[in-house]
């Protein structure tokens, strides 16, 4: 029973750790470039280097390594969640759009993981239009994963009014995902009118990340002490 009750801990691992790789990897990196008076590196506009510009340089193994264990936790973590809800140790779907949105979600996290390996491999100093265009489609893979997993959300938790739980974590993810967005969007536009300005939010950007991946450690700890099919007979499932 004491094994039962804490089988959630192997779940919680993954998101848990992406989340400390990729802050590890960011706080790695911009130490470097302070600890060494603030460097400018070969590709860097302003006078703050952006993640790219650190990453192009002698830390780039780093930054492959890291980046591409945070693609793959985010894609699992999300599947993950997936699973459970398949099997009902957490609140299921109970309506198809539900589950599409869900898949829709873990689709958008696929792209976004595989934009961020991508564009820590062609690094922004040899590979500069790869390395953009990468980097867009990490964005809008990582937004569009967050709109559509915050959907789901919201809609499960009509279904499931008693869990409390459910309610915040979409509030939670919406929170983040928000802020992040908007961010984004003044980093697209700070990006080609002030490299400075850019780069302060880029780097903010990436933290706050770090903040969304770490809101899947509380949904896959929601398993904790339920057992397969718990939810099995709680609404009859509908179909839209």
């Amino acid at each position: 029973m004491a094994f039962a009750d804490h089988k959630h801990w192997l779940y919680v691992w993954i998101p848990l750790f992406g989340a400390f790789i990729w802050f590890s990897t960011l706080l790695s990196m911009l130490i470097t470039w302070l600890a060494t008076g603030r460097q400018k590196y070969p590709s860097q506009e302003g006078s703050i280097a952006y993640i790219s510009d650190v990453g192009a340089s002698y830390l780039k193994p780093l930054f492959i390594a890291g980046s591409s264990i945070t693609a793959v936790s985010f894609f699992l973590s999300l599947s993950i969640e997936r699973w459970l809800r398949h099997s009902r140790r957490l609140p299921p779907n109970m309506a198809m759009r539900e589950k599409v949105f869900s898949i829709l979600a873990i689709i958008g996290s696929a792209a976004g993981g595989a934009g961020l390996i991508l564009l820590s491999v062609f690094d922004t100093l040899h590979y500069t239009r790869l390395h953009r265009g990468f980097l867009l489609l990490f964005m809008l893979g990582v937004a569009l994963s967050a709109i559509f997993t915050v959907i789901e959300y919201r809609w499960i938790s009509k279904d499931f009014r008693e869990y409390s739980s459910l309610r915040g974590a979409y509030i939670a993810k919406g929170i983040i995902a928000g802020i992040l967005i908007a961010l984004a969007i003044a980093f697209a536009v700070a990006l080609y009118k002030s490299p400075d300005v850019g780069a302060v939010l880029e780097w903010t950007i990436a933290f706050g990340f770090t903040l969304y991946l770490a809101t899947f450690v509380y949904d896959l700890r929601l398993t904790k002490a339920t057992y397969k099919r718990q939810f099995a007979s709680t609404i009859p499932m509908r179909d839209i």
